[in-house]
């Protein structure tokens, strides 16, 4: 392969750029832009990889989306923006996941707080909501977790774009098969610990929910009590924590090519939100869930207390997978094959989000 690997790392003052060749030995990291704002998410658009999209946040100036044209490299606000109808006395505090619509063109979705879906069908310059996941009758069991109600792990089945599962923190995962019109609850099998029923329709939290591009019944699920696979679309949920140090985590990353490689970065628990031990290890399971694996060369085993958000690590498909993360303490780390690791930018603001995507030259 020619061409770049690109990294988009959202922090908490700006985006940051990070850029190696296909053998991602060697990086060179530019930024910030958006100077100041809170990047909550980045992606560049695979229908177009020049074209990308960023949800960004200002304390002032509230919660925008910002586009770029030329790979992540200059970037400008869209004047369009998620939003509430003025009298319904919400407001959008913050957008925290954007996905492209599979195969349909300009078709964008953002995930906000407080718990929200809304859909562009013109690359961002207009929005509309998507009541109907608002309207589930589960969703009077939704509550705000520690960093609000909100929506987010949006992921569209490229293949059948009307194919669409989302996840609400906390109120659990949810699948449509008509492009939003409907929504079935899907979380038999997840537990939620910190409810008196442990087991409820819905109402679990969701940290992190991801859908294999090639086994589109395949998807994996960290949760606040739990990681989970499932092989019929969320109908139900296989637990495959056993193996890993903790029950709980943020993030979760899967092999593009191989439905059964995934990763996880395990924390010590809700209280302490932090990795387990003071050790930063990332766990790979070849399998499925069924075992896993500590990879842990090039990375700080002890006092490293650091915390890995949900839409911080991000897997780029190539041969090997390119694993990347970025932590609490503003490290970044990339592994060209998900085993061994090399920090590639340090002392950035507080990383909030990391994406990967493949350009030409």
């Amino acid at each position: 392969m020619s061409g770049q690997v690109v990294l988009l790392i959202g922090t908490r003052r700006g985006l940051f750029r990070a850029v190696a060749d296909p053998d991602r030995r060697e990086w060179t990291v530019h930024g910030p832009a958006i100077k100041g704002y809170e990047v909550y998410h980045a992606v560049l658009d695979s229908r177009d990889p020049a074209a990308g999209y960023a949800a960004v946040r200002h304390e002032v100036w509230g919660a925008h989306i910002y586009r770029t044209g030329d790979g992540g490299v200059t970037w400008e606000p869209l004047e369009a923006r998620p939003s509430f109808p003025a009298d319904s006395g919400r407001e959008v505090q913050a957008i925290w996941h954007l996905a492209t619509g599979g195969s349909q063109p300009g078709v964008l979705y953002a995930g906000v707080e407080p718990a929200a879906l809304f859909v562009s069908r013109d690359g961002g310059d207009s929005w509309a909501r998507i009541t109907s996941i608002e309207e589930h009758p589960t969703a009077a069991l939704w509550q705000p977790a520690k960093g609000g109600l909100a929506l987010h792990s949006i992921q569209v089945d490229s293949a059948h774009p009307d194919r669409i599962f989302v996840a609400v923190s906390a109120g659990g995962a949810y699948r449509s098969g008509d492009g939003g019109q409907t929504w079935v609850a899907i979380n038999d099998g997840t537990r939620a610990e910190f409810l008196s029923d442990t087991r409820p329709e819905a109402g679990q939290c969701v940290h992190s929910l991801r859908l294999h591009p090639l086994a589109p019944h395949r998807l994996y699920q960290q949760n606040h009590c739990g990681t989970y696979r499932t092989d019929d679309s969320g109908d139900t949920w296989n637990e495959i924590t056993a193996g890993l140090p903790s029950d709980f985590g943020y993030v979760l990353g899967i092999d593009p090519s191989d439905p059964d490689r995934c990763w996880v970065i395990p924390e010590e628990s809700s209280h302490l939100r932090a990795v387990c031990d003071g050790r930063i290890r990332v766990y790979e399971s070849a399998d499925g869930g069924g075992s896993w694996e500590a990879r842990t060369e090039g990375l700080p085993q002890e006092q490293a207390w650091v915390t890995v958000l949900r839409e911080a690590l991000a897997t780029d498909g190539l041969q090997p997978c390119g694993v990347y993360f970025g932590t609490s303490t503003g490290h970044v780390f990339a592994s060209p094959d998900g085993a061994a690791w090399n920090p590639i930018a340090r002392h950035l603001p507080k990383v909030l989000s990391v994406e990967v995507a493949l350009l030409p030259d």
